[in-house]
């Protein structure tokens, strides 16, 4: 896996993956940034919310488990001292589906914790604290049913 960074000005840089896709990164204007993009850290943070939904959404496929909807709430907080690093990261997944079961939504997630997800392990392999929790929602029937 590749990717670039490529400064602009101040405190502003361009991300590039290997594959293609791009992102803005950009510090608040008391850091002299101009408040244009995301902050690095929120980007890993969002890293390991995508990591860990593609995993709980491919296992409840597997599963055979009518998922429509999968969203990650994440909560972090981080060190006070420098580097701030992530301290405790909290993602809570909302899950939305047809007659969805408990048991494979719990499962779902306790797997990538524990399996899976590169980004949560390599955090928690960091000392960061991670946990789950999740909610599951049934999905409005079809309306032309």
């Amino acid at each position: 896996m590749k990717a670039t960074v490529k400064w602009i000005d101040n405190v502003m840089f361009v991300g590039e993956s290997g594959s293609g896709h791009g992102v803005v990164m950009d510090g608040s204007p008391e850091h002299g940034g101009r408040n244009m993009g995301i902050r690095p850290m929120e980007l890993v943070l969002i890293g390991l919310g995508g990591c860990s939904s593609f995993d709980v959404v491919t296992i409840l496929k597997k599963a055979r488990q009518n998922v429509v909807d999968c969203r990650a709430e994440l909560e972090a907080q981080r060190s006070s001292s420098i580097p701030a690093v992530f301290t405790t990261i909290h993602v809570r997944f909302v899950v939305t589906g047809k007659a969805l079961k408990e048991s494979a939504v719990e499962r779902a997630v306790r797997l990538s914790t524990e399996k899976y997800c590169s980004a949560t392990r390599m955090l928690m392999d960091g000392g960061v604290d991670v946990t789950h929790s999740y909610e599951i929602l049934d999905a409005e029937p079809d309306s032309d049913n």
